[in-house]
């Protein structure tokens, strides 16, 4: 049950953009330091598993946590997730404090986690609670895709870069897929009265702004040449471009009155942000 709650894809994906910000700083000369490394991914592992349990405490009472649930169990449970998730912030402040008084936290890292930190409150807990305000997704993408990159990047290079820029289109694309996720619970998420960025705005304008944010992405990568990247380095992400297309096909379709394929429309979300993230870590790692 808590390795569910955890949600394990969420934790690869903020493996796979922690190697993203960290293969930046290694185009860019920066030495590898393997302590900062492991000790930064074990943080971002821990803030995002927090991210996804604390929203799981603070979940209404009308929806179960777990088939065949009791009061008491809920209860339970509840309470074990709770504290696992204060233990996970507690052991995320002693690796920032293990790194600072090894002089591997610079304050751009440490502005970062620190900002990390504020989106899983913010995401997770009353009174803002975003994840069922419309917002969730937004949030989420924000940690995933440019918050842990981006700390990862300053924890190997001791400060910011215009290259960080690359994370931007990035987190439209993380963006484009959690909305995407959200046509497929649509009906359990009304259900359970669940306030979702789908929900929230409708799908007549949820729609067209998924699309927005997939052509917007790449227009960005595009434009890239601006902060200095050129397009030959960073070409491997046009790759993803006809798969970007196809989840639009698809949604579109959706919204006109097609018969979904969830299956087939969460793989190629997934694989469009995936494998941007990843053919970005690759290019600048073999660089």
């Amino acid at each position: 049950m808590f390795l569910r709650l955890t949600r394990p894809l969420h934790l690869l994906l903020a493996a796979l953009t922690y190697a993203f910000g960290v293969s930046l700083a290694d185009y860019l000369g920066r030495p590898f330091l393997a302590i900062s490394f492991w000790l930064g991914l074990f943080a971002v592992l821990l803030a995002q598993s927090t991210m996804n349990l604390l929203a799981e405490v603070f979940r209404l009472d009308t929806e179960p946590l777990q088939e065949d649930e009791t009061r008491t169990k809920r209860r339970i449970l509840r309470n074990n997730v709770l504290y696992t998730s204060l233990a996970c912030i507690v052991v995320v402040a002693l690796t920032a404090y293990i790194l600072f008084v090894s002089n591997l936290l610079p304050f751009p890292a440490f502005s970062f986690l620190l900002f990390s930190i504020a989106l899983i409150l913010a995401y997770s807990i009353p009174p803002l609670r975003f994840v069922n305000r419309g917002m969730g997704e937004f949030l989420l993408a924000i940690h995933l895709a440019y918050v842990i990159p981006s700390f990862a990047f300053t924890l190997q290079a001791s400060g910011t870069h215009r290259f960080l820029a690359l994370a931007i289109p990035l987190t439209f694309l993380a963006f484009a897929y959690f909305i995407a996720l959200d046509f497929k619970s649509f009906a359990q998420d009304q259900k359970f009265n669940r306030i979702t960025f789908l929900i929230r705005l409708g799908w007549e304008r949820v729609v067209p702004l998924h699309h927005i944010f997939i052509i917007l992405a790449y227009l960005l990568f595009f434009a890239l040449p601006a902060f200095g990247l050129s397009l030959s380095l960073i070409w491997p992400v046009f790759l993803t471009f006809p798969f970007a297309l196809f989840q639009i096909y698809q949604l579109r379709n959706i919204a006109l009155g097609a018969k979904p394929n969830w299956t087939l429309l969460h793989a190629t979300s997934l694989a469009v942000f995936v494998l941007t993230a990843y053919f970005l870590a690759i290019t600048f790692w073999t660089r």
